[in-house]
């Protein structure tokens, strides 16, 4: 008879660290018994604020839990994931470091809580996966295949760190450490046409919190200032090598990056600011430390990193248009130089979380505008 997990509310742990303990002491004794020699990897990736270590008390409160993934062969999966689903429903321990590991039932539109486990098989979540259509439902493409720079474009960036972050605690397949490889970070090409185009973002708009003061429109300028914060960060991460996340995380992943110091307090003056003089100023210094660190790169020729008049109205701008140029003509790569100018990634041209969240519908949109072979 299985006895109840204790509570349900037990000491916070991070949810890689938990994971990592429900295969280790959980899983991979099961499956050692049960099926000796089945070869498999076991990971937990996917979406989740534990995948980016961002999970805190809050998080448990649903779809957060002794949760991970197993991959198996495609052969193995069809074989025996029905079964090993059963088993470890009948064997696994009720509770992992006083975290329960029976789950509510899957219901369409509702989020999963963790429930007391009692003589019942527990509703666990390990998901029993091949990692061929694993691959293709969170990024919609095979990295394992030779990848077009248009294939890199429709992949939300959110999806990229989803595969990227996380942690794998066994990959008896051999398969998911190469993978991560591949898709850690953008071909130099490729990150320089992202490069370009998230300058051309900043180039678009950089004047209007100006003119919008001008014309006794704070609220406005506001509102194109709050834009500009946000494509500054997402620049800033960019100049990192780092995928940023989407809207829930970026600031908290934004707060990791080298340049966090500097920046953070100078784009919060920014938002805060009650009148358009500070406003600039904050800006400015933000645009002047991002262009040196771009310069830093050593991705094109440097450009001149310091604000200037935009034409003769009275606001400092960078005029980024020239980072964006220049970055663009450094690239030799022929399928990147054949790319729409100023188009960039399916995250610089949507901003819908329910398509950036899904590869295949993000894969749709992006064919819009980067034609895709079939994935």
């Amino acid at each position: 008879m299985r006895t109840t997990a204790g509570h349900l509310k037990a000491t916070f742990v991070p949810g890689l660290s938990l994971a990592a303990s429900t295969y280790h002491e959980a899983v991979r004794p099961i499956l050692d018994t049960a099926f000796p020699g089945l070869a498999h990897s076991a990971a937990l990736l996917g979406p989740g604020s534990e995948v980016l270590g961002f999970d805190t008390a809050r998080s448990t409160d649903h779809d957060w839990g002794p949760r991970l993934q197993l991959f198996l062969r495609p052969a193995d999966a069809r074989q025996h994931a029905r079964d090993l689903s059963r088993v470890l429903a009948e064997r696994m321990p009720a509770s992992v470091h006083g975290w329960s590991t029976s789950f509510s039932p899957v219901e369409p539109g509702r989020s999963r809580t963790l429930r007391a486990a009692g003589d019942a098989p527990v509703e666990h979540r390990v998901e029993l996966l091949d990692l061929d259509t694993w691959l293709a439902s969170r990024v919609g493409v095979d990295p394992r295949n030779d990848m077009h720079a248009r294939d890199w474009l429709a992949i939300p960036t959110q999806l990229l760190l989803e595969v990227t972050a996380g942690a794998v605690f066994h990959d008896g397949l051999g398969q998911l450490g190469p993978i991560r490889a591949a898709l850690a970070w953008y071909p130099d090409d490729v990150w320089r046409y992202l490069l370009a185009c998230q300058w051309r973002r900043i180039a678009q708009e950089e004047a209007f919190p100006g003119r919008c003061a001008e014309n006794g429109d704070d609220l406005g300028s506001r509102l194109v200032t709050a834009r500009l914060v946000r494509d500054l960060m997402r620049l800033a991460s960019l100049i990192e090598r780092r995928y940023p996340p989407y809207s829930k995380w970026l600031g908290t992943a934004f707060a990791q990056l080298r340049c966090a110091p500097t920046l953070q307090p100078l784009l919060a003056d920014a938002l805060a600011a009650a009148d358009w003089p500070r406003r600039e100023d904050a800006l400015c210094a933000a645009y002047e430390h991002l262009a040196r660190a771009h310069n830093e790169l050593g991705l094109s020729e440097p450009v001149e990193p310091t604000v200037r008049p935009f034409h003769d109205r009275p606001f400092r701008v960078l005029a980024a248009d020239r980072f964006a140029d220049a970055t663009r003509r450094s690239v030799t790569d022929p399928q990147v130089s054949a790319l729409p100018p100023h188009v960039g990634g399916v995250d610089q041209f949507v901003d819908s979380t329910d398509v950036l969240s899904a590869a295949a519908r993000a894969r749709a949109v992006a064919a819009a505008l980067h034609p895709l072979r079939p994935a």
